[in-house]
């Protein structure tokens, strides 16, 4: 055989090897379910099942996932920016055990958290934000307090720890 020839089948093969360990990656990570606004896909990552968990026992399951709370609703290339640097955070985490016992909320996220707070409730806030002036903001924001310095316990409750609710709350189907 020429050698020509034989190089052509080895490149054919690698080109086939790369793009079938892409293919079974993407298969096993549900790399997919990413793209959707699921909140299972959350729970394609074992740490996340306390808060999953906690957050289906909690009011907020039949009003907002955890998409609509996390994530900007502005535009979808902000949400898509978002979600693609909070997955690469939460994969180089997890990847390299960086997390601890208990997730810890980026600047950037709790921004986006509490903006959704006041965008779902804007209603019940509403005096709060046209008195906002009188108090003193802290770390930028408007009120000098994120909401869930009071509301500690929504959406996820009390249990932060990732050990606490493995075998505890269980997770239910929706």
């Amino acid at each position: 055989m020429e050698t020509g020839k034989v190089m052509q089948y080895v490149a054919s093969f690698c080109v086939v090897a790369v793009l079938g360990i892409f293919g079974y990656v993407v298969y096993e990570s549900k790399m997919l379910s990413y793209l959707s606004g699921d909140p299972k896909a959350c729970i394609n990552c074992h740490t996340m099942n306390t808060h999953y968990a906690t957050w289906q026992h909690s009011s907020h399951r039949d009003r907002a996932t955890c998409v609509e709370c996390h994530l900007p609703r502005d535009t979808f290339i902000n949400k898509m920016i978002s979600k693609s640097r909070d997955g690469i955070n939460h994969s180089l985490a997890m990847t390299l055990g960086g997390y601890g016992k208990n997730l810890r909320i980026t600047d950037n996220a709790a921004e986006r958290i509490q903006a959704n707070c006041i965008s779902c409730h804007q209603e019940l806030v509403s005096q709060m934000l046209a008195n906002s002036e009188l108090y003193p903001q802290k770390d930028g924001v408007p009120m000098g307090r994120n909401c869930w310095e009071c509301h500690r316990s929504v959406p996820h409750g009390t249990t932060r720890s990732l050990l606490a609710t493995q075998n505890n709350l269980g997770i239910k189907e929706l």
